[in-house]
């Protein structure tokens, strides 16, 4: 029987609101040492900021760093699941959709995040091969 993701995600999880400075972010990101943060509105997750986001989205861009807001770069449609999925099905979006983080959301609201690191520690040597290989395939265009 597949664990859970709630039996290895994350709970306790760094976030950013929208109207947050873009440069706050990615301070935050510095000193947490993560790629990515989960975007909210209140309790409910309504994005996911990358390292990928701020370099691609507002750097590339030129923008004025101070001026930015997290929402203005943001991914507005994040890849999520549910803490009571099974780890094979974390596992299958991970690969599907190119992503190696999945924040975890339950009655809409953020409750956890789980990581690529998180299911290859739990599932077999084949199946964690198997996704590191889709994960790994991904194009300039894909998001992480």
């Amino acid at each position: 029987m597949t664990k859970s993701v709630r039996e290895v995600m994350t709970a306790k999880v760094q976030t950013v609101r929208q109207e947050q400075p873009l440069v706050e972010a990615a301070r935050l990101m510095k000193t947490e040492d993560v790629g990515s943060l989960p975007v909210l509105q209140g309790t409910r997750l309504v994005g996911t900021l990358t390292d990928r986001d701020i370099v691609l989205r507002a750097v590339a861009e030129g923008a004025d760093m101070t001026a930015v807001r997290v929402g203005d770069i943001a991914s507005h449609e994040p890849v999520t699941v549910s803490p009571d999925q099974g780890l094979d099905e974390a596992l299958s979006l991970m690969a599907k959709h190119r992503v190696r983080r999945l924040p975890v959301v339950e009655d809409g609201a953020l409750v956890g995040i789980v990581a690529q690191a998180d299911v290859a520690l739990e599932a077999t040597e084949k199946d964690a091969g198997a996704m590191l290989e889709q994960i790994s395939q991904a194009t300039s265009t894909d998001r992480e």
